[in-house]
């Protein structure tokens, strides 16, 4: 049975040892060292080779999720593994339920086009940086969506800069001749050929997405598919998915009817009649359109970013098929696996209770201010007491800092994003931001380095000469 030595400061040790005891029985033994510091979020690496001598016979050394520092180095200094464990304590029973070991998000096997809807109207240079950013969202295919009636003379140009600039290109059109040009151009796929237009794969080798000749018309699809399969040629089938109340269950049914009758089809499904068309968070559409077509197998999907409410589909999207691969590839439900679609509210929003709260802010000695969040509120403390309110307002007569301008401020941004974490749902730690998940994009947390240098929170003005 390996033993595992975890290191932790003086406010967290109690806790600690609650939550590993509340796990038993384990896969392994296990030992708690105080390294004599009071919050264990501000733990370094440097500041454990200081103060940690050796490993204690441990296998493996599990440090605070927050710690900084170069834990490789830590490694060889003790001759043992030394991994960073979650951010917050509790969640230390769903960290081992996967015997201590990060999911895979790496893998997918779903393709994402994602198209440029404006293109014959933005010139090039626009059209690379809208491609930059969603490649950077992870989209796969830039698809270069024409206009009906609308002349798009830079299409060939187009097409040619966003292959110098690496990218794999579509172009989405119901005119056969723009169709043809982009082929002819030289673009990886052409979205879309029916029946009466399969003439046009024999003219490019761009890989062509099929559609029915009528919306509903399957046989239609069934008999391009036939023709594209007899020709040995490579390809892409939608059976054309439907907005809510237009069709839409129907067409899931048509999707499901198609990869029966085609176990092997390569499949695409376009995702934006969902997104787009309805008033709804899109995290929660792209998750469950995703499921979907995790269990048909469907190999690309074609997005839009249109709509102001729909800014996120391509990363949820990207997150959602990452998680989604993960879950069917260990035959389990998607959780556990990713938290990138939990934009609006936490699974376990609320780690402490309140009862925890006030005994750890028994303990504080010092004036500055902790923020936590429970069921019951906002909880602010420091050694002069403890308070809670669900209004922030309600709590600034309690922080006597009117003179404090500085203080003042950073509080109110503090009890402001507690306050959103209160009312959603959502995890809060003090000085981090929320996390909204995929839906916005965040810097990376960089562990590798140490904490920055502490500072005021206005930079001191300089006396001036009144003389």
């Amino acid at each position: 049975m390996p033993h595992i030595l975890f290191l932790t400061g003086k406010l967290a040790e109690k806790s600690l040892h609650k939550v590993l005891a509340g796990m038993q029985p384990t896969e392994f033994s296990y030992a708690v060292q105080q390294i004599g510091i009071n919050v264990a979020g501000l733990m370094t690496a440097d500041l454990i080779a200081r103060r940690v001598s050796d490993a204690m016979n441990a296998d493996r050394i599990v440090v605070p999720g927050r710690c900084r520092g170069d834990l490789d180095q830590l490694a060889a200094r003790y001759g043992v593994p030394v991994m960073r464990g979650p951010e917050e304590l509790k969640d230390l029973p769903e960290f081992f339920g996967h015997a201590g070991k990060p999911v895979d998000l790496s893998r997918h096997d779903v393709l994402i086009f994602t198209e440029i809807v404006d293109a014959p109207h933005i010139d090039i240079a626009a059209i690379l940086r809208r491609a930059a950013t969603y490649r950077d969202d992870g989209a796969d295919i830039i698809d270069l969506g024409c206009l009906p009636d609308t002349p798009f003379p830079h299409l060939e140009d187009a097409v040619r800069a966003l292959h110098e600039a690496g990218h794999r290109v579509s172009v989405d059109s119901i005119d056969a001749q723009e169709l043809l040009r982009g082929g002819r151009a030289g673009a990886d796929y052409l979205l879309s050929l029916k029946e009466d237009t399969l003439w046009i794969a024999d003219e490019a080798a761009s890989v062509p997405v099929l559609i029915p000749s009528q919306p509903h018309d399957v046989e239609s699809l069934a008999r391009a598919i036939d023709y594209m399969e007899q020709r040995g040629r490579t390809y892409f089938a939608d059976a054309i998915l439907d907005p809510i109340h237009f069709g839409f269950t129907d067409s899931i049914v048509r999707y499901a009817e198609l990869r029966k009758r085609f176990a092997r089809a390569p499949i695409m499904m376009g995702i934006g009649n969902l997104t787009e068309l309805t008033d709804a968070d899109t995290g929660g559409v792209n998750a469950l359109l995703m499921g979907l077509i995790s269990e048909l197998h469907i190999t690309a999907v074609l997005t839009t970013e249109v709509s102001p409410h729909a800014r996120s589909v391509v990363r949820e999207t990207d997150a959602a098929r990452r998680m989604m691969f993960a879950a069917r590839e260990a035959d389990s439900l998607p959780r556990n696996f990713s938290n990138d679609l939990l934009a609006l509210h936490a699974r376990k929003p609320f780690p402490d209770t309140p009862e925890e709260i006030a005994e750890i802010a028994a303990a504080i000695k010092d004036p500055s201010f902790r923020v936590q969040v429970s069921r019951n509120g906002i909880h602010v403390y420091n050694r002069d007491g403890l308070h809670c309110e669900t209004d922030p307002f309600q709590l600034f007569t309690h922080l006597k800092l009117e003179n404090d301008g500085a203080h003042a401020f950073y509080m109110g941004v503090e009890l402001a994003r507690a306050q959103i974490a209160f009312q959603l749902g959502k995890r809060y730690a003090q000085d981090q931001e929320l996390d909204w998940g995929a839906a916005s994009k965040r810097p990376a947390d960089d562990v590798s380095g140490g904490y920055h240098t502490a500072g005021a929170t206005l930079v001191a003005r300089k006396p001036t000469d009144k003389s």
